[in-house]
């Protein structure tokens, strides 16, 4: 896998939380920006988000995700089912990248809640689990399966439950 560019420590945490302040402000709610820091695990807020993902997830709301995370696209081009270069010819995603999308959001919401802090996460991302067959946790994010395992464990950190 080639260098990624989602864990950047060299910015000042003041500006990160900074530009988190004003970005947050702006979303729409249960865009998948806003479900970053609003994840929650009820079948209600579930239900709200199935509606999203069949609606489609517009291609500003894909990039507000993307500055929220901290990262770019080519970070996520081989989880995303479909090709950057046909993201940006779309404005309205399909079911099947709206989902990814929403998968992603949902994540990282789920892993700064746990990790106290972006870097945190992302540096756990990029570092092989023994619990995950030494794999690195962000290549296993190409597929559901992958996703539901590695949601898995942060949820097995978050209750101190270690393999």
């Amino acid at each position: 896998m080639t260098k990624t560019t989602i864990a950047n420590p060299k910015k000042s945490a003041q500006s990160k939380a900074g530009i988190k302040g004003k970005l947050h402000a702006k979303f729409k709610e249960f865009s998948p920006s806003w479900v970053v820091h609003h994840a929650k695990n009820e079948p209600g807020f579930n239900v709200e988000l199935i509606e999203r993902i069949r609606k489609g997830v517009s291609k500003s709301e894909w990039k507000d995700l993307i500055a929220v995370i901290d990262s770019n696209e080519k970070d996520f081009e081989h989880i995303l089912p479909t090709s950057i270069s046909s993201m940006q010819k779309k404005e309205v995603y399909d079911l099947e990248t709206s989902e990814r999308i929403y998968e992603i959001s949902r994540l990282f919401g789920l892993g700064y809640e746990v990790f106290d802090s972006p870097d945190k996460f992302k540096n756990w991302l990029f570092t092989p689990s023994r619990a995950l067959g030494n794999k690195k946790p962000f290549d296993l994010l190409d597929s559901s399966l992958g996703f539901t395992i590695v949601e898995n464990e942060i949820v097995r950190i978050q209750y101190n439950v270690y393999s």
